[in-house]
């Protein structure tokens, strides 16, 4: 798998050289090299243009929801799936641009169809299309464009009300274009978060009741409009007959559904039993032993449930333990580095996964982005240098690994390891007890969310325990988990910490790690980061101009956040695994990102 990855990593970055100087509109922009459709393309590769129109789905999601607008930081992560969805489509809300799944990062035209950028990516100006449409009618214009970054900037959550501090100017340059002039905090990729960026009708907001929570259906441009709301359980969008880009190139072969439907259920469990019982529509599932145990129900048996395995190229999302750093008991990255020492993979993935995984020990892995098994470059060595303590020795010269046991469950080895450690920082075993240095006993709470979660949390609590850790395990409702992420309220997470990366990882590395949104409320630093180090890397990520100072830039990331161990990495698979039922049908290529649900359709009657 890693062959062919770095495979398509060589073949993404090599595509015709850098972007040169924007002297006409551009159809599409890439954040390295050229984006790989040329301008005549008629659709997507992974989308059917021929999908026929029609039917319904039923999309089910663990979690509540009590409000429409997905932009402010009131009611944050119970806010309604679809509105804006990587997963299901962004149904009512559309960017500038649109994203192909088939490539690192590139952008194709949607609400403005085409852009002018300079090679030194200092401004870029939209050039909106005349027909885009917002769902009552009205014209997409520069007014809304402009509105849009108003609101965030006042009344948004963040990252969206953060953008503007990048922007030294954003003004309308004609009926349909609107241009951005950026300051020297913008880096390289900015521009293209821009036209990522979702637009609002200034006409159907007002800016004095925007960061109140609604339920009231509103006004996109999107392909869908909600027809129903209940707050809690359910919202249904119907598809809009004149959605005005149905006919544009990045749309073509998607939004195939006349309804869609969202459910909300209390836990995992119970959206398992809907989806046997035909309410649910697709159920993806990554734990190969509950696919071995609970995959047997009628419907599979006799056809009516269609289960599918898919290949991804990317690096596998990373799921563990994550610590919170704001908390005392976790500031020390030593006493992190010894309990990251003590999952036991090897047991764990022997007895519940029926040894069907693979450790997870690097943020993109099985990529030429990872740090695993490389020793540092010298562009590596470079930028690391203000920091000479922030790596250890072993990843810097890519022998680190994680800790391995025999899988019996009584290796003692990663134990002697992890005390040695704890010994050196001041813990001490009195009475099977572990004291901190301040001699008092040392545990913490661990949160979960569903069963699975909970037996991985009792794995890891199990070996903590021999060494006299005291920890617990709390399981809580997904809403009440949200709520306490949001709150930074926690002292280690299973649930919703899984970081989904990519082939060209940018932004979403600061907010998810950056110092500036460390406590930030309601920001996704949910381990409390704040490295200079780290931001130094991420700076230099996001200003790279070449493919070698990138890889470097993205290399020494890794290394910082493996040898921090903010969090301790679990296991993956990199294929995905969906049940589906037999009505529903997809186009036969996968792109590089998995299956995308907006692309499949209802079969015909």
């Amino acid at each position: 798998m890693r062959q062919i990855v770095v495979a398509l990593i060589a073949a993404l970055w090599t595509l015709a050289g850098p972007m040169p100087a924007s002297a006409e509109p551009v159809h599409a922009i890439a954040m390295q090299g050229r984006p790989g459709l040329a301008e005549d393309f008629e659709h997507f590769p992974y989308a059917d243009p021929n999908a026929p129109k029609g039917g319904a789905v039923t999309y089910c999601v663990v979690g509540s929801f009590d409000n429409l607008n997905p932009f402010i930081i009131k009611s944050l992560r119970t806010t309604a799936r679809g509105m804006i969805d990587t997963i299901f489509g962004n149904l009512v809300f559309e960017p500038l641009m649109q994203r192909s799944y088939d490539e690192a990062f590139s952008l194709y035209g949607l609400l403005a169809q085409s852009v002018d950028m300079p090679e030194d990516r200092s401004s870029i100006t939209f050039n909106l299309d005349p027909n885009a449409k917002w769902s009552d009618g009205q014209p997409v214009t520069p007014e809304d464009v402009l509105f849009t970054y108003e609101v965030f900037t006042e009344k948004g959550r963040p990252p969206y009300s953060e953008r503007m501090k990048r922007i030294e100017r954003l003004e309308k340059v004609g009926d349909h274009a609107v241009r951005f002039t950026f300051n020297d905090q913008a880096d390289r990729e900015f521009p293209l978060i821009i036209a990522m960026t979702p637009i609002l009708p200034s006409h159907a907001f007002d800016k004095q009741t925007f960061d109140q929570t609604t339920l009231k259906p509103v006004v996109g441009s999107g392909p869908y409009r909600v027809a129903q709301v209940a707050p809690g359980q359910r919202i249904v969008f119907e598809r809009n007959p004149d959605y005005w880009g149905r006919d544009i190139p990045s749309k073509r072969g998607f939004d195939n559904y006349d309804r869609i439907t969202i459910e909300y259920f209390l836990n995992a469990n119970a959206m398992f039993e809907a989806f046997k019982k035909g309410i649910c529509s697709v159920y993806a599932e990554s734990d190969p032993v509950k696919r071995l145990r609970d995959f047997d129900f009628p419907a599979l048996q006799d056809g009516s449930v269609v289960a599918e395995t898919f290949d991804t190229g990317i690096p596998p999302v990373v799921t563990g333990f994550l610590f919170n750093t704001r908390r005392p008991l976790f500031a020390d990255v030593r006493v992190r580095r010894a309990l990251a020492m003590l999952y036991d993979f090897e047991w764990a993935n022997k007895n519940l996964f029926d040894s069907q995984f693979e450790r997870t020990a690097s943020f993109w892995q099985g990529s030429e982005l990872s740090a695993l098994g490389v020793p540092a470059s010298d562009r590596e060595r470079a930028l690391l240098a203000p920091y000479p303590d922030a790596v250890t020795p072993e990843v810097m010269d890519g022998t680190w690994h994680p800790a391995r046991t025999d899988g019996s469950g009584r290796d003692r080895t990663a134990l002697k390891a992890a005390f040695d450690l704890l010994k050196a920082s001041g813990f001490t075993l009195s009475g099977g007890t572990m004291l901190d240095p301040d001699g008092q006993p040392f545990g913490f709470e661990i949160l979960t969310a569903s069963d699975s979660e909970q037996r991985l949390a009792a794995i890891y609590q199990r070996t903590l325990a021999k060494l006299g850790i005291a920890v617990s395990v709390r399981a809580l409702e997904a809403d009440q988990i949200q709520a306490r992420k949001q709150r930074f309220d926690f002292d280690v997470l299973i649930g919703s910490t899984g970081f989904t990366n990519s082939l060209s990882p940018g932004i979403e590395q600061r907010g998810r790690w950056g110092s500036e949104s460390a406590n930030q409320e309601g920001s996704f630093n949910l381990a409390g980061v704040a490295s200079p180090a780290v931001d130094a890397a991420i700076a230099a990520m996001l200003n790279a101009r070449n493919k070698e100072d990138y890889v470097a830039a993205v290399r020494v990331l890794d290394r910082l956040l493996i040898s921090g161990a903010y969090m301790v990495p679990m296991q993956h698979n990199t294929k995905q695994y969906l049940a589906y039922w037999s009505y529903l049908a997809h186009p036969q290529k996968t792109p590089i990102f998995g299956y995308q649900l907006p692309v499949w359709w209802h079969r015909p009657d």
